[in-house]
């Protein structure tokens, strides 16, 4: 038996398991679609006001402050230990969630909520350095959709509980404590990668997938800045060269590899297209980000929840399963992304604008909710195009690093949201207007895009025009 496991843990299979296990218990969090309600209900007493001005945005400021160092850790410490901090911060989390009191304890649930999105970016990139590159393809969809599939068994299951069982929200708080905790007691049993995408790489790395075997399928298709440096023979090698490890002292190590990722940064940006696209991410993100943050603070003002019945579970099953759905159609699009791709960012950039303009001006809860529905639809669309479009322009370790920097910089865009707009130091908007700031967030976006489709296609017609023309004279 110990011989097989010791077989099994050095294959794909084995590390697929458990990091899918790990993320099916982290995402599994029944109670997560009914945090407002059980903020201002009898389990503690709090104030929307406060919920909203001085609770909700410190998980935004303290996401910001460890994005970067984060980042950094994990891939020092090769994942595992920072998927254990993740698993720590949950428990920790869900533990203040239940039996701590006030406004104080309340900020310190988020700060440590903070951290756990902080460490999300060891979920993926654990399984790129256990896993031989062909495998890359099917274990990043094997690890997407359990993810989809634990929000929405969460959010099933949390509104069947409470609808139907008449669950308390403070038992709906501890099964997901007791979730949090198997992922916790799952991260334990991943095996330890020997490599990272930037300190701990191998000596000959691995070649970036082709079309065939993974996230950068596609990059074939034509010349980009960003992707691998080739020697003058045409052999593909790594981004950088990377210095032995009995010839480099650790801090001149770090410092080489925080100069590359500055360098790879630079490279990447130079790229017009990708420049665009990332654009859209960081800008969208943010925003985004902001709904889903504060959506629920608006349901709670349109239909009290210690007074009307709440259905936020049901409501986050269905954006999950649409988003996912979304997500899946554009696969199957045969679209010139190139020609279309900032048209299409435009027109459903308009549409989340008019989603969440219909969700300030309605008092109907259920136009709040379908207007949620259609904004997270949108939303995950263009996510899917962004990301794919990309994807198959880098290699994966510039593409974990635009990945990053988009986040980070939608990260930015958001603080500066919540500073302005919600913080009780700032102006502190009350629900209502914050949503109509967000709508009109969306329509600048849209505005900005389709702008430059127009330009992009006007021009597109012209050299063509320019073209034939020339072709008719000889």
């Amino acid at each position: 038996m110990d011989c097989w496991k010791g077989a099994a843990s050095h294959s794909w299979i084995y590390p697929t398991v458990i990091i899918c296990a790990n993320g099916f218990f982290t995402t599994m969090r029944p109670s997560e679609s009914f945090l407002t309600p059980y903020l201002t209900g009898p389990d503690k007493n709090l104030t929307i006001e406060e919920v909203t001005n001085e609770i909700l945005p410190v998980w935004t400021y303290s996401y910001l402050a460890l994005l970067f160092p984060v980042f950094l850790l994990t891939d020092y410490v090769r994942y595992k230990p920072v998927l254990l901090l993740q698993g720590i911060s949950l428990i920790l989390t869900w533990l203040l969630l239940l039996f701590a009191h006030g406004v104080v304890a309340m900020q310190l649930v988020e700060f440590f909520y903070g951290m756990v999105t902080a460490t999300e970016v060891a979920y993926y990139a654990y399984i790129y350095s256990v896993v031989s590159t062909q495998h890359y393809q099917r274990v990043t969809s094997y690890c997407r959709s359990v993810t989809l599939v634990a929000a929405t068994v969460a959010a099933v299951l949390g509104q069947l509980l409470v609808s139907l069982a008449h669950v308390s929200y403070f038992y709906l708080n501890a099964i997901t404590l007791a979730s949090v905790s198997l992922a916790f007691l799952c991260a334990f049993f991943l095996p330890m990668p020997q490599r990272s995408m930037f300190f701990h790489r191998k000596d000959a790395p691995e070649p970036v997938p082709g079309p065939e075997k993974g996230p950068a399928a596609g990059a074939a298709h034509g010349p980009c800045s960003c992707r691998e440096e080739r020697s003058p023979d045409g052999a593909a090698r790594a981004p950088s060269p990377q210095p032995q490890a009995g010839n480099s002292r650790p801090h001149r190590h770090t410092l080489s590899v925080l100069l590359q990722l500055g360098t790879d940064l630079r490279d990447c940006n130079g790229s017009r297209p990708l420049l665009y696209w990332s654009l859209w991410w960081a800008l969208a993100t943010a925003g985004f980000n902001q709904v889903v943050n504060y959506v629920q603070v608006l349901w709670d003002f349109r239909a009290p929840s210690h007074s009307s019945p709440v259905y936020n579970g049901a409501v986050e099953a269905i954006a999950t399963f649409l988003g996912s759905a979304t997500s899946m159609a554009v696969g199957y699009v045969k679209v010139n992304w190139d020609l279309s791709g900032e048209l299409a960012l435009g027109i459903f950039s308009a549409l989340d604008a008019g989603s969440l303009l219909l969700m300030h001006f309605t008092d109907n809860i259920w136009a709040c909710y379908a207007g949620y529905l259609a904004f997270k639809a949108c939303y995950m669309l263009l996510i899917t195009i962004a990301t794919f479009q990309i994807a198959v322009n880098l290699s994966m370790e510039r593409y974990a690093l635009m990945f990053g920097f988009n986040n980070f910089v939608a990260l930015v865009i958001q603080t500066i949201l919540t500073v302005v707009v919600v913080d009780s130091r700032g102006l502190g908007l009350d629900i209502s207007t914050q949503f109509l700031i967000y709508g009109s967030y969306f329509t600048v976006i849209a505005g900005i895009f389709l702008i430059r489709s127009m330009y992009t296609i006007i021009s597109i017609k012209c050299r063509n025009t320019s073209v034939a023309a020339e072709s008719t004279a000889l």
